[in-house]
């Protein structure tokens, strides 16, 4: 299964050349990730928590294509690439005007609520987030 999130660039995420400066495309992401988790794990607004289920950033990796420029539309399509035991891979691809502009990996390690404690990602999760594609 994979999300799409659309996200239009705004003037102040860009340089003077008007290109979206790096850090930003990590906080597209993380947006896009939280959104299709809230969507698909919590509809009832519940939380993350109400499934016994949290999770923290391990790692990520960028690789820029071209640039995202002031005033583009960016789709970010987002799926689950691999399901560890504890940790799992979100794979985001994303691309403006039929273009690809970058790709991401983004590492996360399931963790027992209010914790750091990694533990088993829940079935529930795995489930509702589609699988691997």
């Amino acid at each position: 299964m994979s999300f799409v999130h659309e996200i239009r660039v705004r003037y102040g995420e860009c340089d003077m050349q008007k290109v979206v400066f790096n850090a930003h495309y990590m906080a597209y992401c993380d947006d896009a990730v939280d959104t299709w988790f809230r969507s698909e794990l919590t509809p009832d607004n519940a939380g993350f928590e109400s499934l016994g289920f949290d999770f923290m950033l391990k790692s990520a990796t960028i690789t820029w294509h071209a640039p995202l420029r002031f005033g583009d539309t960016a789709d970010l399509r987002c799926s689950v690439a691999r399901f560890g035991n504890a940790s799992f891979d979100v794979s985001i691809t994303g691309s403006a005007s039929g273009e690809q502009r970058f790709d991401a990996t983004i590492t996360y390690v399931s963790v027992a609520p209010g914790t750091t404690t990694p533990t088993r990602v829940p079935e529930l999760v795995r489930e509702r987030l589609g699988g691997v594609d």
